[in-house]
């Protein structure tokens, strides 16, 4: 049942339609009962990953032990979630407390880009996280020489340039549609899919574009990463000491989750026919690709990590030296 809220909402809109200059976000307005217990939850979950992807990046930052093309890739990854989190999750906080649950056209237009961008970063970069364990793998003794520090800037930089050029095509084509006064979004923030269905044109040169664009930064760097692990397993294999062969895969098993969880996401949002799930799946899935998935990156990676471990103690110790000192 449609809250008063947006009752109310829908009247103006009908009375004044051409003088609203943003978006409505409908987010989880059908569930009204839902939203202070989604404000608490998504508050906490987003402290976390603040917290914790903060923390990545100060260790490798201020760590000399941490200064290895492993964790500069790791914290591009955490400075990236860091900003996707942002990017949605304040004004989702503000739509599920707030009476206004409106979105201006250029706020609208920023989020598009910025969370669109920071998805095609993250496909590139864990492919090249992906090669980065490949060359300690299986080539040990070249590794520094093959991913030498002008290597990974330029791997970085590809991505960062990749995922932003990509974001500026689909987001101009997206909001150069004609809406023909609709402005009811049935999301919790600006995505593409979303933003298609307001149009009053057809939209299937862009749903198509859309899905080829998503073939690309999806099926590619994961077919990348596939062959990156499959050289991985095989050198492996190779290793006659069990405790070699431990210590081996479990160097790439956090990498391995990180992207079964991440890739998983984005292909059930992307890639499956707009008919195979209600929006309320769309939604859930959403909510867990910009808020669950910045907070497991850290998670995996500290926990299952004994250098990152190692790291925040020392800083941790020089800390309260300082402090007692």
């Amino acid at each position: 049942m449609e809250s008063p809220f947006l009752r109310r909402r829908s009247a103006g809109e009908r009375a004044n339609d051409s003088a609203f200059s943003g978006f409505l976000l409908l987010g989880f307005s059908n569930r009204p009962q839902l939203e202070t217990t989604l404000f608490v939850v998504i508050l906490i979950v987003y402290f976390l990953s603040f917290l914790g992807n903060g923390t990545i990046i100060l260790l490798s930052r201020t760590d000399p032990r941490m200064h290895t093309p492993m964790y500069f890739f790791l914290s591009n990854l955490s400075f990236m979630d860091l900003c996707l989190t942002t990017c949605t999750v304040p004004q989702t906080l503000a739509n599920l407390q707030g009476r206004d649950k409106t979105i201006s056209y250029g706020g609208c237009v920023t989020q598009l880009l910025i969370a669109l961008g920071l998805g095609g970063v993250e496909c590139v970069l864990l492919a090249v996280m992906a090669y980065d364990r490949y060359a300690a793998v299986c080539r040990p003794l070249h590794y520094l020489a093959v991913v030498h520090p002008q290597l990974c800037l330029r791997l970085v930089l590809t991505a960062w340039l990749t995922g932003f050029g990509n974001s500026a095509l689909q987001t101009a084509l997206t909001m150069t549609l004609p809406l023909c006064g609709r402005h009811r979004v049935d999301h919790f923030f600006c995505e593409v899919p979303a933003m298609l269905k307001l149009a009053c044109a057809n939209t299937s040169v862009n749903e198509a574009e859309l899905f080829t664009v998503s073939v690309f930064f999806l099926v590619v760097p994961l077919s990348l990463i596939v062959v990156s692990y499959g050289r991985i397993a095989r050198a492996v294999l190779t290793i006659t000491s069990a405790r070699g062969r431990r210590k081996a895969f479990g160097t790439c098993c956090a990498h391995l989750v990180v992207v079964v969880v991440f890739f998983g996401t984005l292909i059930s949002m992307y890639l499956q026919p707009p008919s195979s799930y209600s929006q309320d799946v769309n939604k859930s899935i959403a909510l867990f690709y910009t808020l669950v998935t910045p907070l497991l990156n850290p998670l995996i990676y500290t926990l299952r990590n004994k250098e990152v471990k190692g790291a925040l103690r020392r800083l941790l110790r020089a800390s309260a030296d300082s402090r007692g000192s």
